[in-house]
């Protein structure tokens, strides 16, 4: 598990590429849209955002990225989580998730939002299991507005 850095840019793209061919309704880019990004966009991506990745083997086999929302002034999120078929199961999603909590807590915050897809019941399930919990609050996603987002929060201790 580590930081992303500037020199990771063709490795972010890749698994942010199978993320999108695996799970296209989670996201809000598309496969077609993120593979014609520029190798200096996904570089300033590497530099602006903070992505975490993890490896096994020496392969890159998930990705997640805290950040903010501006409809949400002063709140951290966990977004655009991934995880390759071969590593679910394996204890690499809580790292992932324990990556971006230690990041919102060293930003000051008491909680950790994130926005989950409908149509993902088992990351709604797994974010569950790792102490999110509904807001209420349901979105639509604004590249399809058929796919309901609903907000999720967790306290971080």
């Amino acid at each position: 598990m580590r930081r992303c850095r500037v020199s990771d840019a063709s490795l972010l793209r890749a698994i942010r590429l199978e993320a999108l061919a695996d799970s296209p309704q989670a996201y809000g880019s598309s496969y077609e849209e993120t593979s014609a990004w520029s190798n200096r966009h996904w570089r300033a991506l590497c530099r602006q955002w903070n992505y975490y990745l993890a490896e096994h083997e020496g392969r890159v086999v998930g990705v997640a990225s805290g950040g903010t929302n501006n409809v949400h002034p002063g709140t951290r999120w966990l977004y655009g989580m991934y995880l390759s078929p071969s590593a679910r199961g394996t204890g690499v999603a809580q790292q992932l998730v324990e990556a971006v909590e230690s990041w919102a807590r060293d930003e000051g915050v008491d909680s950790l939002f994130l926005h989950v897809a409908e149509p993902m019941a088992r990351a709604r399930a797994f974010y569950e299991k790792e102490g999110f919990v509904l807001t209420g609050e349901v979105i639509v996603m604004q590249r399809d507005p058929t796919i309901q987002l609903s907000t999720m929060a967790k306290r971080l201790a």
